[in-house]
């Protein structure tokens, strides 16, 4: 953004600034009625690191107001500012009333934290409070202080089971029992291993067995803090009104019934619904109405219940994901019939109901979005058609127009900012619910069988210094091995890459740089694979992981078939070495051949239901060599901008100690990637989040071929060469989209005169250190 306007947001986030002390320190008793004291503080002090104090604070009844920045108490300030005259007002509604000590929360909270740690063994834990009253200020402090004491632990732990059948399961799985001897007696942990055992014998044909048949028996009266545990498991006689041994039965599947045009109750009583009709292929028998909508061998590929020879609840459960994963069904709900029908006294007999309500078939869409390329807004328009179930084996067919303009500064003519740069593009793909492979699916993929996908795309851009069309076609697969990590693989992923109608001065521009071979035609015939472990969970707050790891191997099999094929080679003089290369073209194009890997790791804390803090780090590496000796512009990685290092431009940074000329193409991109970043987010006002950030990193020319003066990454140099940058920023939550502003500042520029890069302490601070980014989406 250009530097006025960076100036205007520098003032009022000054100004803002400025308000967030004055409620800090303005009276926090004002709505404090007489002879009541506000909740300033809660603590918790335990002398025992084992002990989660964060579990801990979970179980305090009275907390104090909301902080941000961990000490300004803004929306009591809010509040506080509001009339005392209004029971209702704009200033009330977003701020927080204050909190009102009351000693019969601190008593309970006593007790609910003492019952807690009972829970977790520490039945001798001792729980005091200490309530410190500032009387002028009308203000209240409580500290709980927690001397665990030792826990209570496992001396011995057995099993009886009445069940002879049961006896040699259990007693083989006691290698993944979640307790025994030594373990400290945890109440959560022993219910949690109840529960393990309940499924694992549901896995193994057990259809009845709950957790409910499971009792521990506890002895602590004959040794000091130790638990002599027993296991209970009881035969499938809960009542105990029979006096005999009444064995648990292992339930085989007979039939599998299937409704895929399932109606619910509630709306059975449709008019028309059509004939209902059924169809028996083997132990499948199918209940529909007119026709039969989809492919029998649908329903038996995706089934997982067969593979073992008794009812498996992990079976039935990867049933279940699978028939969600087709996108087919709004509803699906599997239950079973158990029959009165025995193969033996021990063995049962079970129907499998699976009961699917589907989707609509066909469907039009139009919707209009924002866009956020490397930080350039811009808006985009889709026209979408899609199919389910176009072939009758629940593929899903898309098609999607693509129509879009971006705001993006001209690369020679950096003053001219307007929505210079356009797009139309048509892209096809098909899903289809199978691994389309001659390998056997189901015994490699168990948790879940991968989904095949093909895609065909062209898209057409205009830029203000070139213009690029991009013809791409994949075939891949993408798959779950748990419920958090996903797999993508393609197997081919072709972009053809052709520019023309450069703009003069650019062409001018990178005459003599490097990067001018990355601006040339090429075809990208790649293989690539990305590993993706993600456990945020948008509907839960609480703490999460992410990481992201890819691969990507370009050109190795054209070069291997033009050599084959004997293909001569295409000689040019490279105006920037003055020597003679040689390449190979394939369609009359020249092809890339690379390798390419990187690397993305996050982390989210939750301090507390409105504050957190997230990291994240990215390092990454291309390697270009053989037929292209660059990699391709748009494989090249760039820092800056709304999701990089915010205090830059975006493409701005870099590489190394690189600083283009005045009014020289900026477009800094290179082959090695680091960056970090650190970024606190509080609940500001309403729908609006506020931020404080910390970005470091840089981009580096993996070779010296690069003839950008300090391109070149260098072990010894590299770590000196980091750019560092902070600031703050607002998002602004639209429930379908969450809008962002971050005003960044320059810590460190690595552009600079050695042992003056640092900005404060050497330069004067000026709108030329800031840089403000719109754009939409969280950064990471």
């Amino acid at each position: 953004m250009g530097t006025g306007t960076a100036k205007k947001y520098l003032k009022k986030t000054s100004f803002l600034v400025i308000v967030l002390l004055m409620l800090a320190s303005c009276s926090s008793t004002r709505f404090v009625p007489e002879n009541r004291l506000l909740l300033n503080d809660t603590d918790i002090q335990v002398d025992n690191k084992a002990i989660n104090k964060e579990e801990l604070k979970k179980h305090i009844r009275q907390k104090e107001n909301l902080k941000i920045l961990g000490f300004i108490k803004f929306h009591l300030g809010m509040y506080n500012l509001s009339s005392k005259k209004k029971s209702k007002g704009w200033m009330k509604r977003i701020g927080e009333a204050p909190v009102l000590y009351e000693d019969y929360l601190t008593v309970r909270s006593k007790e609910q934290l003492k019952s807690y740690l009972s829970n977790k063994g520490y039945y001798n834990a001792i729980v005091t409070d200490t309530v410190i009253v500032k009387e002028k200020k009308r203000k209240v402090d409580v500290r709980y202080s927690i001397k665990s004491g030792e826990p209570y632990r496992i001396r011995k732990y057995s099993y009886q089971i009445e069940d002879p059948q049961l006896k040699s399961l259990l007693l083989a799985d006691t290698v993944n029992q979640l307790i025994g001897r030594g373990r400290i007696f945890d109440v959560d942990l022993l219910n949690e291993e109840r529960n393990r055992v309940a499924n694992f014998l549901r896995d193994h044909g057990f259809f009845n067995f709950t957790a409910n048949h499971i009792q521990y028996v506890a002895d602590s009266t004959l040794y000091s803090q130790q638990v002599d545990l027993k296991v209970e498991v009881s035969d499938a006689d809960l009542t105990n009104e029979v006096d005999s041994l009444v064995p648990h039965k292992k339930y085989k599947i007979r039939n599998y019934r299937i409704s895929p045009d399932f109606v619910p109750i509630q709306l059975s009583n449709r008019k028309n619904s059509g004939k209902t009709d059924s169809l028996k292929i083997d132990n499948y028998h199918f209940y529909f109405r007119d026709k039969l909508k989809y492919k029998p061998v649908v329903f038996n590929n995706l089934n997982r219940m067969p593979d073992s020879s008794y009812y498996s609840l992990s079976n039935v459960e990867k049933t279940y994901r699978a028939l969600n994963q087709l996108r087919q069904f709004n509803v699906v709900n599997i239950n079973f019939t158990e029959l009165d029908t025995l193969l033996d006294e021990n063995m049962g007999l079970l129907d499998a109901n699976l009961q699917l309500s589907v989707l609509p078939r066909q469907g039009f869409s139009v919707d209009i979005e924002g866009t956020n390329s490397s930080g350039n807004l811009g808006v985009a328009g889709n026209l979408n058609y899609q199919h389910r179930n176009v072939f009758r084996g629940a593929e899903i067919f898309n098609l999607r127009l693509k129509g879009a303009v971006e705001r993006q500064r001209a690369l020679v003519n950096q003053n001219k900012l307007d929505f210079n740069t356009r797009e139309l593009g048509v892209e096809g793909s098909l899903k289809i619910p199978k691994f389309l492979s001659p390998l056997k699916s189901k015994k490699l993929f168990n948790f879940q069988i991968p989904e095949t996908k093909l895609s065909l795309g062209y898209n057409y851009q205009r830029r203000p210094d070139y213009t690029r069309t991009i013809t791409n076609f994949k075939f891949g697969y993408n798959w779950k091995t748990s419920i958090f990590r996903t797999h993508y693989l393609n197997l081919v992923d072709i972009n053809y890459v052709n520019l023309y109608e450069f703009n003069p001065d650019f062409i001018n521009s990178i005459k003599d740089l490097y990067i001018k071979s990355s601006f040339t035609d090429h075809l990208i015939f790649a293989m690539n694979y990305t590993l993706v472990d993600n456990t945020q969970n948008l509907s839960r707050r609480r703490n999460y992981r992410y990481y992201k790891w890819s691969i990507e191997s370009a050109g190795n099999l054209l070069s291997a078939y033009t050599r084959l094929t004997g293909k001569s080679k295409t000689a040019e003089l490279d105006t920037i070495t003055n020597q003679q290369i040689a390449y190979r073209e394939l369609f009359g194009t020249r092809f890339a051949q690379y390798i390419k890997s990187d690397f993305e790791y996050r982390y989210g804390y939750m301090l507390d239901k409105y504050n957190s803090i997230v990291g994240r780090a990215f390092i990454g590496v291309g390697v270009p060599y053989g037929n292209l000796d660059v990699l391709p512009f748009e494989k090249k990685y760039f820092t800056g901008g709304a999701n990089g290092i915010r205090a830059w431009q975006v493409r701005s940074l870099g590489p190394g100690t690189y600083k283009a000329p005045e009014g020289a193409y900026p477009n800094q991109s290179s082959d090695i990637k680091l960056e970090a970043n650190l970024e606190y987010r509080y609940r500001f006002i309403g729908p609006v989040e506020g931020a404080l950030f910390l970005d470091a990193g840089n981009i580096w020319a993996i070779n010296d071929k690069d003839n950008r003066t300090g391109a070149q990454f260098l072990f010894d140099k590299f770590y000196k060469q980091i750019a560092i940058g902070t600031g703050m920023g607002f998002r602004f939550d639209f429930t379908y989209f969450i809008f962002r502003l971050d005003l960044g500042m320059k810590l460190r520029d690595p552009s600079l005169e050695e042992g003056k890069r640092f900005i404060i302490g050497n330069y004067p601070i000026s709108t030329d250190h800031f840089n403000l980014s719109f754009a939409i989406g969280y950064p990471f």
